[in-house]
């Protein structure tokens, strides 16, 4: 049987022999043999799990769930590999939805014209965040409000929009390391200040006076109300949601 240095197998599979280190040191893919010199050399079952690993985090699992999962006696190999091609073929699906999305917006953007069908702007997203969303929203706020806010994140153009939405992610980031901290500190409040900015940014109103108190401070409410806003990541964060409640809140309370 044919075995292969670490150096070797990083090549093979475009992980890092730092992370191979790693992944040997807290037992996540021991190698088949090591050598007194402490060489590592693998074989074709640490191929495999390796593999599984990969799929795994393509999939947003952390490092302790898949250790969980592929030291489970009841792991089954051929069953984890159908569920990935499951799991790979919904999101080759999305991709393609969000491509076609992308591109009719860039077809607006360039045009110039006025989008007839602004729905098209959350095709391929989860349904309940999209038209479904889109609808909530206009009973809540009303149809002129919500359009407006499309209006005004079809301006930004898609460099720009996707910018605000890579902020957005990372302000969660930032605030989900921060979830054990007093929601009222100032460190959380400087970063629900940029949260606030932001969101303003989303419904189009950053320019106007009202302050929209009330509504920051609902949208607060959502996080332990509504389930669309209490997972991180796909991952339940019921923690994480009452500490963006209570920081809203309080921050709302000062405009």
């Amino acid at each position: 049987m044919k075995q292969y240095g670490v150096k070797e197998l990083s090549d093979l599979s475009g992980v890092t022999v730092r992370t191979l280190h790693h992944y040997d040191k807290i037992g996540l893919l021991k190698p088949l043999n090591r050598t007194k010199a402490g060489y590592r050399f693998y074989g074709e079952a640490e191929f495999l799990r390796l593999q599984q690993i990969l799929f795994y985090k393509e999939l947003d699992f952390s490092l302790k769930e898949i250790s969980d999962l592929l030291d489970d006696p009841d792991f089954d190999l051929i069953q984890a590999l159908k569920s990935h091609r499951s799991a790979l073929e919904d999101r080759r699906k999305r991709i393609a939805e969000l491509l076609h999305t992308i591109d009719h917006t860039i077809e607006h953007l360039n045009t110039g014209g006025i989008m007839s069908k602004p729905e098209k702007l959350y095709e391929g997203l989860p349904k309940e965040l999209g038209t479904t969303q889109r609808q909530e929203a206009i009973d809540a706020y009303g149809k002129e409000a919500v359009e407006h806010a499309e209006q005004e994140l079809l301006k930004l153009g898609k460099a720009g929009f996707k910018a605000l939405q890579k902020e957005m992610d990372q302000l969660h980031e930032a605030l989900l390391q921060l979830k054990e901290k007093d929601p009222k500190s100032p460190q959380v409040q400087q970063l629900i200040a940029k949260h606030y900015a932001v969101i303003r940014m989303f419904w189009g109103t950053s320019k106007k006076k009202d302050k929209q108190a009330e509504d920051y401070a609902g949208l607060g409410e959502l996080y332990v109300s509504d389930p669309r806003y209490m997972s991180m990541n796909g991952k339940p964060q019921p923690e994480f949601s009452a500490f963006m409640k209570e920081a809203m809140g309080h921050f709302a309370k000062s405009l």
